[in-house]
């Protein structure tokens, strides 16, 4: 009998391409949302289940008698919604996955990242969210035998997904030969992980009863820095030298507490994850290097023109940081 798959998502970057893998791969595949995804559509095997998730009746009622040997949770961000999770799946599903995030961890101060390496992210609301997420389902692992599988995943991408802040702000400024700001000195380590290597690994750990209560990293193999990041993206829209300024990631900050939150809280470190456990059932490596998802990222936008937005206020921040921040040119005296 095949493995009756439920995932709590099923249209967005990551969970898409799991869903139209699973349905390829002969799983009896469900998804459950609120059924407004315009972008990716469902492949026709599959059965849609319209609800709210923030609604337990809603959910309740979408869900009737269904039971699930596998329920994969792509919307949960909150401690609260874990448990409402929780209260709702308990007797109905054999093992319930939680996708969460490798923003979870402090600084790493040790590479790659294992998955017991220290957490708390003292910069990322969103990392300490989860972090949170992940603390209520292992207790409800340990005191009531909830079935949880953790799974972190990094920065996953398909084509409608652009590496940088702002959109299509740094393309746009990279095509028009204008300064593009990088932050800190572009040397930090990233991990780049496409969409459909991730559905690839992300297969092998449903319905195996050794991942239950375990956490896995689930990411690419291949670590850039930004400096080389920002290089490939011109490659691939036509642009030979992108004019790279950095400034500090403290001064972005400092000018955008958004923006720099997620910087560092994440992006401005290196980042680099140990795949080793989750490669026990799932060996075959990441296949799509950076290079190949970069044309397909600027084949769609510049395809779908209408999607492909930028930033003003980010582009006039952009162009002060990087006014504050250039270099200065040695005077002639000192050359």
């Amino acid at each position: 009998m095949p493995l009756k798959l439920l995932l709590v998502g099923g249209t967005g970057v990551i969970s898409a391409a799991c869903t139209a893998l699973a349905a390829a791969n002969g799983f009896d595949v469900y998804v459950l949302n609120r059924g407004r995804s315009t972008q990716r559509t469902l492949p026709e095997r599959v059965h849609t289940l319209s609800a709210d998730v923030r609604d337990p009746d809603s959910m309740r009622a979408a869900l009737g008698n269904e039971e699930f040997d596998v329920v994969v949770d792509f919307l949960s961000f909150t401690p609260e919604h874990v448990r409402a999770a929780v209260d709702l799946l308990e007797g109905r599903a054999r093992q319930y996955v939680f996708i969460s995030t490798a923003a979870v961890y402090r600084r790493p101060s040790r590479l790659p990242l294992v998955e017991s390496a220290p957490l708390g992210n003292a910069h990322s609301a969103y990392g300490r969210a989860k972090t949170e997420c992940e603390r209520v389902l292992r207790q409800a692992h340990h005191e009531r035998g909830f079935p949880v599988t953790v799974v972190r995943p990094s920065h996953t991408y398909d084509a409608t997904s652009m590496p940088f802040d702002g959109g299509c702000t740094a393309l746009h400024r990279m095509r028009h030969g204008q300064e593009v700001l990088v932050h800190g000195d572009g040397t930090s380590l990233w991990t780049l992980t496409h969409t459909e290597d991730f559905a690839h690994a992300f297969l092998g750990l449903l319905g195996d009863t050794r991942t239950i209560g375990e956490t896995y990293h689930l990411t690419g193999d291949e670590a850039l820095t930004w400096n080389e990041i920002y290089q490939v993206m011109a490659e691939a829209a036509g642009v030979d030298e992108p004019r790279l300024v950095h400034v500090p990631s403290a001064a972005i900050a400092a000018a955008d507490p958004r923006w720099g939150e997620e910087l560092l809280g994440d992006k401005a470190h290196c980042l680099v994850f140990d795949n080793t456990k989750a490669r026990r059932f799932s060996p075959e490596r990441a296949r799509i290097p950076f290079s190949s998802g970069a044309r397909e990222i600027v084949r769609w936008h510049d395809a779908h023109p209408e999607l492909c937005r930028t930033d003003e206020r980010l582009g006039r921040l952009m162009d002060e940081l990087i006014d504050r921040h250039r270099p200065v040119p040695p005077a002639a005296s000192d050359r």
